[in-house]
């Protein structure tokens, strides 16, 4: 099962061509009557526009290049998990990035430069026309402005952590041959425009309890604080990071959010944008299948055990790719009850799976192809369904878990604390100390095959001597992605980055 076939389109196209009447964050997006013949100059008129047009930027966050195909790369390329697959040629575009030989027309790396500036230009529709509504109530509009912002500052954030300096859009282009000609701008420069568009929408979003029905799921003013932390946390402003880690946690508690007592309650149907989530991409089922631009997520399929079960224990046959490194399974401390929700080891019953012909639960085997050790990730399975790639299951973006790290990390009065609140509910006996490793081992399986281990890495400075990674054949300019060679095609002022 080779996932190779998405379209490629360039960066001047990409920027213009915007999902103008995409789909909802909401679990009932696909409600909304697309009208094609609209045009920027006859849309923005009526509310019911503002929050489509807001709907599209969050659109592009399901779809192939973030969370629904690209992502997946950070814990691969990182020390976690390995391709899987079928082995040979399957999946190469992932073997390229695990083995560290990425040739700049990687088709990963491409569709997430690409599917990242979608959001971005939806985004920055969004606050160039929105204003200029009249028809519309405040709040909505207050609302919608604060979720461009927030938008365009996650999209940014993504960007910059993967290539560097990158393009800073702020605006749409004027005409085809404008958004050919961008240039990179320094990384400092983006983090700056990042922290303004953070620091909006902190402003403007309302807090999550004021969000019900539909609207539940959009991002709040704490997922612009918590982002706030992490961003903070990623340019080494421990300061920052502590004091916006604190207000973040403060607020979250004073709104009804808090740690589940249970970790897997993380990641159950029911429990979607709830009691710990602060932002997470939205996903329904049932209406489409083997499509990554649909609103099923494909995470069930691609990452459940290969073709195993009578039946399938995946809808169809899983295709086991993402597969948790032996070093990695292995690194769990004794007790931690997170490792049985993360991931399937030999011998694990699929309690929730479809039961064999004789009505017993199907055992995790052994091995499967690709898979010498027998294990899966667990976090995001949702069993048999009746279409494929094509899973309801969301993927959260922030818990507050992660800001509760944020602060351990950052240091500070309450630090030691916060570490030991996420040991606790994992089973595990209290810290005795803050130090860096101590915590980027902890966020390792807090928030493992949540697409995040690559950026700590990074920004530890500990990517490019990390054992496994030098084993895997990581090389000094392997801190940066490529700049798509599809774009560089269109665009001669986008230079690469060294190394590609």
């Amino acid at each position: 099962m080779n996932p190779l076939f998405f379209k490629k389109q360039a960066l001047g196209t990409m920027l213009l061509t915007l999902g103008l009447l995409g789909t909802s964050c909401t679990k009932d997006y696909l409600e909304v009557q697309p009208r094609n013949a609209a045009s920027t100059e006859t849309f923005y008129t009526t509310q019911t526009d503002a929050i489509q047009a807001t709907n599209a930027a969050y659109a592009q966050l399901q779809q192939a290049g973030m969370v629904n195909h690209s992502l997946w790369m950070m814990d691969i390329m990182a020390d976690n998990s390995y391709v899987g697959g079928g082995g040979a040629a399957d999946g190469i575009e992932f073997q390229q990035l695990d083995n560290y030989t990425i040739p700049p027309s990687n088709p990963v790396t491409t569709d997430h430069f690409q599917r990242a500036y979608l959001g971005i230009g939806a985004a920055n529709q969004v606050l160039l026309h929105v204003p200029n509504i009249t028809v519309i109530d405040a709040a909505i509009k207050s609302r919608s402005l604060g979720e461009a912002h927030f938008l365009r500052a996650l999209y940014y954030f993504y960007l910059v952590r993967a290539y560097g300096d990158v393009p800073l859009v702020l605006t749409p282009a004027a005409s085809p041959a404008a958004a050919a000609s961008v240039t990179r701008e320094t990384a400092a420069k983006v983090y700056a425009q990042i922290i303004i568009d953070l620091t909006e929408a902190i402003n403007t979003l309302p807090l999550p309890s004021a969000y019900s029905g539909e609207d539940v799921g959009r991002a709040s003013k704490l997922s612009a604080m918590g982002i706030l932390a992490k961003v903070y946390l990623t340019q080494g402003d421990m300061t920052n990071a502590a004091r916006q880690a604190d207000l973040t946690i403060t607020a979250a508690l004073a709104d009804g959010k808090g740690l589940w007592p249970n970790y897997g309650d993380n990641f159950k149907l029911e429990n979607e944008n709830g009691k710990e989530s602060l932002f997470e991409v939205q996903f329904k089922s049932g209406l489409n299948g083997y499509i990554l631009e649909g609103p099923g997520s494909a995470i069930n399929e691609f990452w459940g055990a290969r073709f195993f079960g009578s039946p399938y224990v995946v809808s169809s046959g899983g295709y086991g790719f993402n597969i948790p490194e032996r070093e990695f399974a292995d690194g769990y401390e004794a007790g931690d009850r997170r490792k049985a929700v993360t991931m399937f080891v030999p011998g694990d019953l699929y309690t929730d799976g479809p039961k064999d012909a004789q009505g017993n639960m199907q055992v995790q085997p052994a091995r499967l192809e690709g898979d010498p050790n027998g294990f899966n990730v667990r976090k995001f399975y949702s069993g048999t369904l009746s279409t494929i790639w094509d899973s309801p299951l969301n993927v959260p973006i922030l818990r507050l878990a992660d800001v509760y790290l944020i602060k351990a990390e950052a240091g500070g009065t309450g630090a030691l604390a916060a570490l030991n609140a996420i040991r606790t509910r994992a089973g595990l006996p209290a810290a005795t100390n803050t130090s860096q490793a101590t915590v980027l081992k902890e966020r390792r399986y807090e928030l493992a095959f949540e697409m995040d281990r690559w950026y700590d890495l990074k920004r530890t400075r500990t990517l490019l001597n990390n054992p496994n990674l030098i084993a895997k054949g990581i090389k000094p300019f392997n801190d940066l992605l490529p700049i798509p060679q599809v774009e560089r095609d269109v665009n001669p002022n986008l230079t690469q980055n060294p190394g590609y």
